[in-house]
């Protein structure tokens, strides 16, 4: 029977490697930056989500020793039995001051990872009486956090505030949630948060939002897609991660000092696992420092700089880009094999950038993913935009060059 169980397991296995969907990891050495040997060569790295370019900055390692030295390696137990370190308060303080003009009676609550974030906060907040709806394209985090939540799913169109609209206007439920990442991962376009603000007012409504692709990119002091959109409401339950343009790891939800009090007392993946090393935390309040001041804007403006050289230098023939003023920018391939081959031509060249395909993208808009992070140069870019064009535009056999 095990020999007949392993079989199974390994037809499906060849059932991915026909189909193109096979993940594969790759053994990056060194510092997350943008270059970095991988699987022992050299590369040049447009795939990291470290878009202020912070993972390697002296500053927050020194931070990060400091807190080993100061906290430890590890926390020992849960936030509710003895792991709730002052390492932890402070940053927790730090995050709810840092989003307290767009959140009134702020609070924070952090976790280890964004995904365990989502499903505590939809799992908490959701129920029988409670109807969630979501968007079509939102992560996966966010998909299976309301499976858990047990409430009623609705799911509208992505982006469709219309559809949205009449959903909220016909339910009867006691409680609504409406859920949506900001910056949609795969896309790289935003949410209209104001219209879904707007809905969320008029029905009673909580807005939840997930700005991992946001916070500490979006808006002129980092604060994110709350800042950006000038959007301030008791209603709304913010949740941004700490692993990307923060450079460290972990997440928080901000809102409503009564919503974080339902986390602690209610969100079983907060109160069932043992809480993140407090030396993370001390590494991240010196994140927050860089993402508050002066650095902090420089960076962001190369960034956008980078962003709006891509957008204006890159012409495509053959693939399409996805139009994105984010560090995400998608360049549609279409088939599996077919956007595997580029990644793989681009890899040859030097140039890390992921083929993403199915499920985490619809069948037929297979991409390659390319990100931008503060940390590149103008000469990174275009080095990349001469591949992706050349790639794109092949030379026919027996044409001159």
């Amino acid at each position: 029977m095990s020999i007949s169980l392993l079989q199974k397991l390994q037809d499906n296995l060849g059932t991915l490697d026909a189909k193109g969907l096979r993940r594969r990891r790759r053994t990056a050495d060194g510092p997350c930056a943008p270059r970095v040997t991988v699987d022992g060569r050299p590369m040049l790295a447009f795939c990291s989500n470290d878009y202020l370019g912070l993972a390697a900055h002296p500053q927050v390692i020194a931070a990060l020793q400091e807190g080993a030295a100061r906290y430890g390696a590890g926390s020992g137990a849960s936030h509710l039995i003895s792991g709730h370190s002052r390492a932890h308060v402070l940053l927790e303080e730090r995050l709810a001051a840092f989003l307290s003009p767009h959140l009134p009676s702020a609070r924070a609550l952090t976790f280890s990872t964004g995904y365990m974030a989502n499903l505590a906060l939809l799992s908490a907040l959701g129920g029988p009486d409670t109807e969630l709806f979501s968007e079509a394209v939102n992560h996966a985090s966010l998909i299976d956090g309301a499976r858990l939540s047990r409430s009623a799913v609705r799911v509208y169109p992505h982006g469709d505030t219309a559809v949205l609209a009449a959903m909220l206007a016909a339910s009867t439920a006691a409680t609504k949630l409406v859920v949506t990442d900001s910056v949609f991962s795969m896309d790289g376009d935003l949410a209209p948060l104001p219209a879904l603000l707007q809905l969320c007012e008029h029905y009673g409504a909580w807005l939840v939002v997930d700005d991992a692709h946001g916070f500490g990119v979006l808006g002129a002091q980092g604060r994110g897609a709350l800042e950006h959109f000038a959007l301030r409401s008791p209603q709304l339950v913010y949740m941004g991660t700490l692993g990307k343009a923060a450079g460290v790891a972990g997440a928080f939800v901000a809102a409503h000092e009564s919503v974080i009090e339902t986390l602690v007392q209610r969100a079983r993946p907060y109160i069932y696992t043992t809480a993140a090393p407090p030396a993370l935390a001390h590494a991240l309040l010196a994140s927050l420092d860089i993402i508050d001041g002066a650095e902090g804007r420089s960076r962001r403006a190369h960034l956008d700089a980078l962003v709006r050289r891509f957008d204006a230098s890159l012409v495509l023939r053959r693939w399409r880009r996805l139009p994105s003023a984010t560090p995400i920018q998608p360049v549609i391939i279409g088939e599996n094999q077919a956007a595997l081959a580029a990644a793989a031509a681009l890899d040859a060249r030097g140039l890390w950038v992921p083929a993403i395909r199915p499920p985490t993208v619809p069948r037929g808009t297979a991409r390659l993913r390319v990100t931008l992070s503060a940390a590149h140069g103008f000469d990174d870019l275009a080095r990349l935009i001469e591949a992706l064009q050349t790639l794109d535009n092949p030379t026919p056999p027996g044409a001159p060059t």
